[in-house]
């Protein structure tokens, strides 16, 4: 007997959903009474509505209509066996099937694939993926980190909830892999190795350099030590700010660079043109 209810609950596992989800429900979206597979089909489809309006030049009322689904004001789900419409739960009422084996009451969530180690982080108030043995919150960064930058990264306040500096995707929530950088800024895991390709080697929104770079320093060394400045420009001097280290000081003006002398970094910039000496 408790085989064959268990049965039942597994019919259909991995068998419905979509592109983001194996799943045996689907959900009607408060916000437009509609029918999707997810909350990522439904922000998408709204996206491209939105989309096509600006490019027909619609009315504004169509223009305006783009919105996205709030996880939690789903009230209503779809099972995708039986066809059956009823209120968030676990298990289909009609024909008993785990409409996810993995389902979360708070964010309305339903996933069959368990390979994902899906967790829900209360402080984050939010499903995450990974294990939750592998990460953990931090409060003031105010988002799930993993167990390795425990005590070794950065803090910076609400580091999430912002947009990735490169491609504008909300951080929070975006089921894309992120980076922590060494400033503590975070970004996109594919959108910072593009950066790294494209010889882009400081935080976009800080301007810290993100890997080291004291071998591009001791080229500039070499290269200033060979390069030859102008009579007119050799004894002139600038206050500069380092990116690296916040440090303020005053050293002489070079063509190459300026270098700082409290870390040695050249990610310097001037905040006082050159001036000759008195």
């Amino acid at each position: 007997m408790e085989d064959s209810c268990n049965e039942r609950l597994d019919f259909g596992k991995m068998g419905y959903g979509c592109k983001h989800y194996r799943r045996r429900c689907r959900i009607r979206a408060p916000c437009c009474n509609e029918v999707f597979d997810c909350r990522h089909c439904h922000n998408e489809a709204t996206f491209v509505t939105f989309a096509l309006c600006l490019f027909h030049q619609s009315s504004l009322h169509n223009v305006f209509d783009r919105h996205e689904l709030v996880r939690y004001d789903v009230k209503q789900v779809i099972c995708s066996v039986c066809d059956t419409e009823q209120p968030v739960a676990r298990v289909c009422t009609n024909c008993g099937v785990n409409m996810g084996e993995y389902f979360c009451e708070v964010c309305k969530f339903y996933d069959d694939d368990l390979d994902k180690g899906q967790f829900h982080c209360d402080d984050c108030g939010i499903c995450r993926v990974g294990g939750r043995e592998n990460f953990f919150h931090c409060s003031r960064c105010g988002s799930c980190y993993s167990v390795s930058l425990r005590n070794n990264h950065s803090c910076v306040e609400n580091s999430m909830r912002h947009h990735c500096p490169i491609c504008y995707e909300y951080l929070f929530d975006s089921l894309k892999d992120t980076t922590v950088l060494k400033c503590g800024h975070t970004m996109h895991t594919e959108c910072y190795h593009e950066m790294i390709k494209r010889d882009k080697c400081c935080c976009p929104i800080c301007s810290r350099s993100i890997i080291d770079m004291s071998r591009a320093w001791r080229r500039m060394d070499e290269e200033i030590e060979e390069t030859i400045m102008p009579e007119n420009l050799r004894y002139k001097k600038v206050w500069i700010l380092c990116n690296d280290c916040n440090d303020t000081t005053e050293v002489f003006f070079h063509i190459i660079g300026q270098k700082c002398r409290h870390c040695e970094s050249y990610n310097t910039r001037m905040i006082a043109p050159p001036v000759l000496p008195q």
